[in-house]
């Protein structure tokens, strides 16, 4: 039984123009005292057309501040939610371990509340779920046990975009074989033991103190990321296993990924034209497991956030995310 209770729509620290809403979710299961998750929507103003509503989903060390992303939905006629998931960015707690769940169907729950939302605000319009990285992994699983929860009912969600998500765990084949059933076993008498990881250039090529251009919460995404622990890494490699196995998500899927994966130890020119963080084959192989119609769009140049990548590559991401909701009839705006 659902022990969550909504809040009331207050400020956002975006600021003007963006207020945020809390589901208290009670105690959490894995055991640090009571968890929240946070709402946030962009206010439609004056003169917007509203035909749909999305809702984003960050990934791991990362949660919403693309008021760009909101703006091109917007424009588009489609009203603009995030949810900063349980543990992450606004939902963070002292004494909590970020991001940390031992399943990603705990997370289900917020999810399903911010659904809810969406629906109760525009009544029998499409919402269409955006996801980014770890996000794009638990949305896909989200929306199948959702489409076999209810039956064939109808749900609001008629669409998936991914960014780059996060369909297998890089590296060698040794790491998603023994070392994955090595981690499985200590992970579950040590889930909170974080796992020594290389420091790399992704944070520092985005943000604004290093060659980026956005400016985004230190303490909410850090430039190093946040330690990966064992609990959240099984969790995770059980998704993968499950999304290999193959899924129905119900709706027509959009997958942007860059078109090169870079990794190197220094930062060079080419970290901003490529995914430093996740293997974009690995994206390109697993993508035909989200059943139904799936499109796959490598982006050139594209960083592994596509929509904070350099101009030219996060323009053409816009134009082919544009390009694919009016094929699907979603949004009928001024467009990317």
């Amino acid at each position: 039984m659902r022990t969550a209770t909504v809040g009331a729509w207050g400020p956002d620290v975006l600021g003007e123009g963006y207020e945020q809403l809390t589901f208290s979710l009670g105690p959490d299961p894995d055991g640090e005292a009571d968890v929240e998750a946070v709402l946030v929507r962009r206010t439609v103003r004056e003169g917007e057309q509203v035909t749909g509503s999305v809702l984003y989903v960050h990934g791991f060390t990362d949660y919403f501040f693309q008021t760009e992303l909101a703006d091109f939905f917007a424009e588009r006629g489609l009203a603009f939610y995030a949810l900063d998931l349980r543990k992450c960015g606004r939902a963070s707690r002292e004494g909590q371990t970020p991001h940390y769940v031992s399943d990603l169907a705990l997370c289900d729950a917020e999810l399903d509340l911010a659904v809810e939302q969406l629906a109760a605000a525009h009544p029998d319009l499409p919402v269409v779920a955006v996801a980014h990285s770890t996000g794009g992994l638990m949305v896909p699983l989200w929306l199948d046990r959702r489409r076999r929860a209810r039956g064939g009912a109808p749900s609001p969600v008629t669409a998936l975009v991914l960014n780059s998500p996060w369909f297998d765990l890089q590296g060698k084949p040794v790491q998603r074989g023994p070392v994955t059933q090595a981690l499985r076993v200590v992970g579950k008498v040590q889930p909170f033991r974080s796992l020594p990881m290389p420091v790399g250039h992704y944070g520092t090529s985005l943000h604004v103190s290093g060659t980026g251009e956005w400016d985004f919460d230190l303490s909410w995404k850090p430039l190093e990321g946040f330690p990966v622990t064992l609990g959240w890494l099984n969790a995770v490699r059980r998704g993968h296993a499950r999304l290999h196995r193959g899924l129905d998500v119900g709706v027509p899927s959009l997958v942007l990924r860059s078109d090169k994966t870079h990794y190197s130890s220094e930062y060079t020119d080419a970290s901003d034209r490529a995914d430093t963080v996740l293997d974009v084959r690995q994206i390109a192989r697993w993508s035909g497991c989200l059943g139904g119609e799936t499109t796959i769009v490598p982006i050139t140049d594209a960083r592994h956030d596509v929509f904070l990548s350099l101009p030219h590559a996060r323009h053409a991401a816009y134009d082919r995310l544009a390009g694919w909701l009016d094929a699907h009839g979603l949004g009928g705006g001024a467009g990317g």
